[in-house]
């Protein structure tokens, strides 16, 4: 699935289950959230089910969902996403991993943590997350890194402490897209911040 001509600003849901998380992502979608990333590490399949039963059924198809990729065949999904790990576990023979996923017009993406390893890996993802760019706001001790990806010819989505301020230098590094978790979860007022986030977004990148 071709995604290029794509607002390419992703927001990752928080590990941890946050206060009023469903509503204020429906508030999110509503003020223009056109990808989520739905990351629970720690929720059963039923909580999966649960959570997304939560979510307006009409924001269903710009949700990315990380784990039980089976998922995608039940809801009308966005895409599904690998983490590293299960990259490196599946993605060497995707023919028997997605037989039984209903993909069609579905995007899949993956997460690296090295640049080399992105270059060099031969399936074709629609985009990929790279982190850390800078020191993630989520994470204590989560140093960024500043890697340069002006060199590769494939869509990178930037993560890792990115906010209003480091946003400028994320397209700079050759970056197509940011991708937000602590700069929205990690602030008084997730919505508000989004919105911020969203009209900084969108000045750097029609300049």
């Amino acid at each position: 699935m071709t995604i290029n001509n794509e607002v390419m600003l992703i927001v990752i849901t928080s590990e941890q289950d946050i206060p009023n998380e469903v509503t204020l992502l429906n508030q999110l979608f509503e003020a223009g959230l056109e990808i989520l990333h739905f990351r629970k590490p720690n929720k059963s399949y039923e909580e999966h089910c649960d959570y997304l039963n939560q979510i307006d059924s009409k924001y269903h198809n710009r949700i990315v969902v990380h784990y039980f990729h089976k998922l995608i065949n039940e809801y009308g999904l966005k895409g599904i996403h690998f983490q590293e790990q299960k990259r490196r576990d599946h993605i060497d023979n995707p023919g028997h991993y997605f037989k039984e996923l209903n993909m069609f017009g579905k995007t899949i993406s993956s997460s690296f943590h090295e640049p080399e390893e992105l270059d060099c890996c031969e399936f074709e993802f629609d985009y990929h997350l790279l982190s850390p760019v800078f020191s993630s706001i989520s994470k204590e001790g989560y140093e960024g890194r500043g890697f340069d990806v002006n060199h590769i010819d494939k869509l990178i989505i930037g993560m890792g402490g990115i906010n209003i301020k480091t946003m400028p230098e994320v397209f700079k590094l050759g970056y197509k897209g940011i991708g937000v978790l602590g700069g929205v979860w990690n602030t008084e007022d997730p919505v508000r911040s989004f919105k911020e986030i969203k009209r900084h977004y969108e000045k750097v990148t029609t300049k």
